[in-house]
C-alpha cells in the first residue's frame, strides 16, 4: 500500500469523524468548498497539459484550447438545457470512465484498448452507483429535478447490479490468472468496502466529496504534477497551483455568472451539471492523453 493510498484511507475517516460533529447543512456547505476548491482545481491546469503534450507553437495552441473550452461550456449548457437526459447520461460515462483510468492506469492491466475501456467504465459506474444506491431518496430529488420527471429508482438498482456482477466476475478471473498481482485486487475489494462505508455513513454530497476528493482529485494532481516538473514536490506543487489559479478563478466566475444570469433555482442543478460537463468532458480527454503520453 503506498503512501498516498494510506493517506486517503486516514483521511476518509477523518472526514467521517469531522461531519458526525456537524449539522447536515454545514456538511453539504463543506462539501461543495472542498468540490470546487480541490475538485475545480485538479481540472484547472488541462491548458498546461495540452501544450506539455503538443509540439505546436504556445500562442497558437494556446487560442486554439481557449476556443475549444468556450465552445464546450456553451455546447454542455445547451446540452443540459434542451436535452438533460442525454446530458446527464453523458456525464456520469464521462466521469465513470475517468474515475476508472485514473484509478487503474497506474497499475498497468495486461487488457487490450477496448476492454481497458470498458473495465474502465464499468468500475467508475460501480463507484457512482454504489453512492447513489446508498443516497437514492437525494438523487432521485437531484434527477428528477434535472430532468423534470421521475425516473423511479429501479435504473438505479439495474446499473448496480450490473457492474456488481461483472467487477466480481472481472476480479474473480484476474485472481486466478495474474497471481503475481493478487496483493493489488484484494487492496481493491478492500477500497471498495472502504468506499461502501463512506457513502453508507456519509450524506450523498459529504460521500461523493471524500471520493473525488481523496482518491481521484489528489492522485490526479500528483500525476498532473509529476509528468509535468518530472517530479512531486513542495516547490512543484506550489508552481502548479500558480499556473492553475487563473482558470480556476475564471471557472468559479464563471458559474457565478450563470446562476446571476438565469437566476433561477428550478435551473441550479441544470447550470451546475453543466458547468461540471464543461470541465469535465475535456479533462477526461486530457487526461487520457497523458497516460499515454506516458507510456
Amino acid at each position: 500500500m503506498n503512501k498516498l493510498c494510506s493517506f486517503s484511507i486516514v483521511a476518509s475517516f477523518i472526514g467521517l469523524w469531522i461531519v458526525s460533529k456537524v449539522n447536515p447543512e454545514f456538511e453539504i456547505i463543506l462539501g461543495f468548498l472542498f468540490i470546487f476548491s480541490f475538485g475545480v482545481l485538479h481540472g484547472s491546469n488541462d491548458i498546461l497539459l495540452i501544450l506539455k503534450l503538443s509540439n505546436e507553437k504556445y500562442k497558437k495552441k494556446f487560442f486554439k484550447v481557449i476556443a475549444l473550452y468556450i465552445l464546450t461550456i456553451i455546447i454542455a449548457i445547451i446540452l443540459f438545457y434542451i436535452f438533460p437526459s442525454i446530458g446527464l447520461m453523458l456525464f456520469i460515462l464521462f466521469s465513470a470512465f475517468h474515475f476508472g483510468e485514473q484509478n487503474w492506469e497506474p497499475i498497468n492491466l495486461n487488457l487490450k484498448k477496448i476492454y481497458k475501456k470498458i473495465f474502465y467504465t464499468t468500475y467508475g459506474l460501480f463507484i457512482l452507483f454504489l453512492l447513489f444506491k446508498l443516497n437514492t431518496n437525494d438523487v432521485l430529488d437531484i434527477t428528477d429535478s434535472v430532468l423534470s420527471s421521475s425516473m423511479g429508482a429501479l435504473w438505479i438498482d439495474y446499473v448496480f447490479l450490473f457492474t456488481l456482477i461483472f467487477l466480481i466476475i472481472f476480479f474473480a478471473i484476474n485472481l486466478i490468472i495474474n497471481k503475481k498481482k493478487y496483493k493489488i485486487f484484494i487492496l481493491e475489494i478492500f477500497k471498495l468496502l472502504i468506499f461502501g462505508i463512506i457513502f453508507e455513513v456519509s450524506t450523498l454530497i459529504w460521500g461523493f466529496t471524500i471520493y473525488f476528493i481523496l482518491w481521484h482529485s489528489i492522485p490526479s494532481l500528483f500525476e498532473q504534477i509529476t509528468y509535468i516538473y518530472g517530479d512531486f514536490n513542495k516547490e512543484n506543487a506550489r508552481d502548479y497551483v500558480k499556473k492553475a489559479f487563473p482558470y480556476w478563478l475564471i471557472s468559479i466566475i464563471g458559474l457565478v455568472v450563470l446562476y446571476l444570469v438565469f437566476n433561477d433555482n428550478s435551473l441550479i442543478y441544470i447550470i451546475f451539471f453543466s458547468f461540471i460537463a464543461a470541465i469535465t468532458f475535456p479533462h477526461t480527454i486530457v487526461i487520457n492523453r497523458l497516460f499515454r503520453a506516458k507510456k
